[in-house]
Parts: C-alpha cells; sequence; structure tokens
C-alpha cells in the first residue's frame, strides 16, 4: 500500500489518533482494507498526514490491541483476520456507554498506584530547599551523563544492602523511568539480539521490543516463574525477567529455574538476562528474595529498577547496573548523551537517602501496605470458593480468579458500569485463552476504610453473595 486516505479535521475534540484509529478501522470492518495488507510505515503516514510518528503510533498501537491489525518486527503493520463483524455496531455502542461510565470511577484497582497520605513531605521538603540555594550554582549546569556520582553511590550502598546486587557506582545508569532506559539498552545490544519476554507480563516493555523492531518471543509463565526449559529451545538471546515478583501473576521465581536462567545465560557470551526488579522493596513474608544479579557469576545479568513504587512515579528517576563488558560499549556507543535526569531532583534523592529517610520511609510503607493487604485478603476470603486469590507474598497487588462461569470481558464490563475498574489478565497476554477469569486487584492507592467496601461493591456487581 502506498498511502491511506484519512480526512483529519484539527478543529475537532476528537484527538487525531482516534481519528486516524476510526478511519482505519472502518476500512477493515468494510473489507477496503485487505485481510495480509501492509498498512504505510508510521514515519510516512506521519508524514502524508503532516502529524507526528507518536500519533500514528498510539492510532496502530490501539489497532493492534484490539486484533485489527499486527505488527511484525522488521517488516511493518498488516491487516489482520477479523472474522464476521455483524455485530461490531451495537457492541460498539456498548462501548460508547462504558466509556462514558468510566469518566464516573468510583473505585479503581490500579496495580499502580501508591499511598500518598504517607509520604514524609516535611524531610523531602527540607531537602530540596537545601539543594535549591545560591551555594548549590553548579547544579544548574549538566553533569554526569550517568547520572551524578552522589546519587549513584547512593544507589549502590543500597541495593548492596537490600538487594544483594554486587556493583560499583561507575556500573549504574540513571535515567527519566524504564521506558527511557529500555531503548537504550536494546540499542546497546545489538540488531541480532531476541528477546524472551514472559507470559503473561508487563505490556509496555513488550511494546518497547515491538517499537524498536526486535523481535520478541513469550514465554510462558507458571506457579514457578518464566518456564526456563521452554527458554532454551526458543532462539532468545536475552530473557526479560520480573524473578522476585512476577508481573502480573506475582509468582517468584524457583531456586531450581534462578539456577538454570543463569546457566542458559553463562552458556553464551552473547546471552544476558534483564532483571527488572520494579517492586522488590515491598515482601510481606520470609526473608527478601535475593537478586539475580548477586546471584551472577557470569556477569551476564543486568539490573533494572525504579523509585516509582518506593517513593512516587511522578519523580520519573530509574536505574539500571551494566555488567563490565556492556558499560564499555554504552560509553563508546552515548559518549554524546547527557542525563535525562534534572540534578536537582538527583541531589535531593541522594541526599534523603544519604541520612537514612529512604529506609526509615520504606519499613513504614512495607507495615502501611503489609495491613492493607491483610485487610484486602480477609475480605475476599468471605467470597470463597467463588474468588481464589495467588502472588500475596509481595507488591501491591494480588491476582484473583473468578469461579463463576462468566467470562472476564463480561466480569470487566459489569464492574466498570458500577463504576470500579478491575484490570483483567487477559490484557497482559500474548494470546488469547479460555482460562478462569483473573484480574489484577491493586491496593496501594486504596485507603485502609476503603478496601472492604470496595470489595463487597465488586463482588455486588458480580452478583457474589458472602459464602
Amino acid at each position: 500500500m502506498d498511502m491511506l486516505l484519512i480526512t483529519l479535521n484539527k478543529e475537532n475534540n476528537i484527538p487525531l489518533y482516534e481519528q486516524i484509529y476510526e478511519q482505519i478501522r472502518e476500512g477493515i470492518i468494510d473489507g477496503k482494507l485487505v485481510v495480509g495488507e501492509k498498512l504505510p510505515s508510521k514515519r510516512k503516514l506521519g508524514e502524508f498526514l503532516d502529524v507526528s510518528q507518536t500519533t500514528i503510533e498510539l492510532s496502530y498501537g490501539q489497532l493492534v490491541a484490539e486484533g485489527f491489525i499486527t505488527s511484525k518486527p522488521r517488516r511493518g503493520y498488516f491487516v489482520q483476520e477479523i472474522g464476521e463483524l455483524a455485530y461490531v455496531r451495537p457492541v460498539e455502542q456498548a462501548l460508547t456507554n462504558v466509556q462514558q461510565r468510566q469518566k464516573e470511577l468510583v473505585i479503581d484497582f490500579s496495580p499502580g498506584k501508591i499511598d500518598t497520605a504517607y509520604f514524609p513531605f516535611t524531610q523531602w521538603r527540607k531537602y530540596a530547599k537545601d539543594v535549591i540555594d545560591e551555594s548549590a550554582q553548579h547544579l544548574l549546569l549538566l553533569g554526569h551523563p550517568h547520572g551524578d556520582l552522589e546519587l549513584r553511590q547512593e544507589i549502590a550502598k543500597y541495593l548492596y544492602h537490600s538487594r544483594g546486587v554486587d556493583c560499583t557506582p561507575e556500573q549504574i545508569i540513571v535515567g527519566s523511568g524504564t521506558e527511557q532506559l529500555m531503548p537504550l539498552l536494546i540499542r546497546l545490544l545489538g540488531p541480532d539480539a531476541t528477546y524472551a519476554i514472559e507470559d503473561p507480563g508487563y505490556p509496555l516493555t513488550h511494546h518497547v521490543f515491538v517499537h524498536n523492531n526486535r523481535e520478541a518471543i513469550p514465554i510462558a509463565v507458571d506457579e514457578e516463574g518464566m518456564d526456563v526449559q521452554a527458554l532454551q529451545r526458543s532462539s532468545a538471546t536475552v530473557a526479560y525477567v520480573t524473578p522476585s515478583h512476577q508481573f502480573p501473576t506475582g509468582t517468584v521465581l524457583s531456586a531450581g529455574r534462578r539456577t538454570a536462567l543463569l546457566n542458559w545465560a553463562s552458556s553464551n557470551e552473547h546471552h544476558f538476562i534483564i532483571e527488572d526488579d520494579y517492586d522488590s522493596e515491598f515482601r510481606y513474608t520470609g526473608r527478601p528474595i535475593p537478586s539475580l544479579q548477586g546471584m551472577d557469576k557470569a556477569d551476564n545479568v543486568i539490573y533494572i529498577s525504579t523509585f516509582s513504587k518506593s517513593l512516587m512515579p511522578s519523580l520519573r528517576i530509574a536505574y539500571m547496573v551494566l555488567p563490565q563488558i556492556l558499560l564499555e560499549n554504552y560509553e563508546k556507543a552515548f559518549i554524546h548523551y547527557s542525563s535525562t535526569v534534572p540534578r536537582l531532583d538527583q541531589h535531593t534523592i541522594a541526599r534523603f537517602m544519604a541520612d537514612g529517610h529512604f529506609s526509615k520511609h520504606l519499613n513504614r510503607m512495607r507495615k502501611v501496605y503489609k495491613r492493607k493487604l491483610q485487610l484486602l485478603t480477609d475480605a475476599l476470603q468471605q467470597y470463597a470458593p467463588h474468588i481464589s486469590y495467588s502472588g500475596d507474598e509481595a507488591g501491591m497487588h494480588i491476582l484473583i480468579n473468578v469461579h463463576t462461569g462468566m467470562d472476564e470481558q463480561t466480569l470487566e464490563k459489569a464492574a466498570l458500569m458500577k463504576g470500579i475498574r478491575v484490570y483483567g489478565l487477559r490484557a497482559y497476554r500474548t494470546a488469547t485463552t479460555s482460562d478462569t477469569p483473573s484480574f489484577l486487584i491493586g491496593f496501594g492507592g486504596l485507603t485502609d476504610t476503603d478496601i472492604c467496601s470496595a470489595v463487597e461493591q465488586l463482588m455486588n456487581a458480580w452478583h457474589i453473595k458472602r459464602c
């Protein structure tokens, strides 16, 4: 296909990406775009329509998510078989009603929300005030491209004592979020790298591989974590894992599989593991799970984490620990890059950590989230056996299974019609499945008093009675 004839009204209140999405979708439904037909590249269509590539990416991303098109690494986007769509119009109207309900949300079980009520504003304000001072004029200039040494030193100490990560400050790269560091890492690992991703897994990271034209192979996750035998049979050279608290199932990578995964990585000099330790701070039973990086003897593990859950999502500070061989290549490849994190923020958090306030805050929040988790599981237990749950040893969400005979989409819509948002597991899978409906239930953003009421309202929306 040379180009798509799409009419955009830039005066309309409807966002441009939605206008593009709607017209491509209509073309597929009406048969004007046939199965297997290749769509224009994001760059070409963006230039043709005089819009940004980001706008086209949002449109294509929604079409991929809904199954109208498929993305093939290094080849582009293609129209997908969608079958008979005589029912599309009524469903579209139903979705419009659901979208209207979304504006009236009463309860949001988002797994990404934190409790902001306990944030130590007084201490944070003090350090921010100390940093914003005439004596710190040097912080107005660009700092070290890897992040200022003061912050990297504090991160290295914290990681060693809390996660068993063995690294020097020089190995740490500070960036503005995981989604900013991952593309750099992908470029560093080269175009021939093939990635193994957890299925189900974190969709944002999965999209990063696709958007950077890298092949990503889904590897099933069970009660022991990623199936390492399936990984060994695949052509993957890099494994992306969340071993301490798998997202979204909450499982922990078993000791046997940890050993097998590290052996797989050490068997080939081009094999690496990306260990995403996104919320390892919050473990409520037993000893902390040691990091893979701390167990690694062959220098094949890339450790990555963030302050989003431990402090605040808006801080936008993440970091990765590179093996020595990759660090040398990173310095050559990105010699002209500057750090993407403001130096004032870096020094505020560095001083906050150095004086022990970060550790105190984490200890406080572990108690807060452990109490909330107990309230949540106690409330859910009243609805057994219609409801079961797992992944309750760590993190800020659990996974519930609904045993009522209704499918996941029906349950999700029923909740939304009552102003309750839940997050179905199917959204985190690469392929559809007929398994028992499962949902991520986040409790970080709910108050203690809201949790029991929220569970009761959700069960009422699903017509589930206490047993």
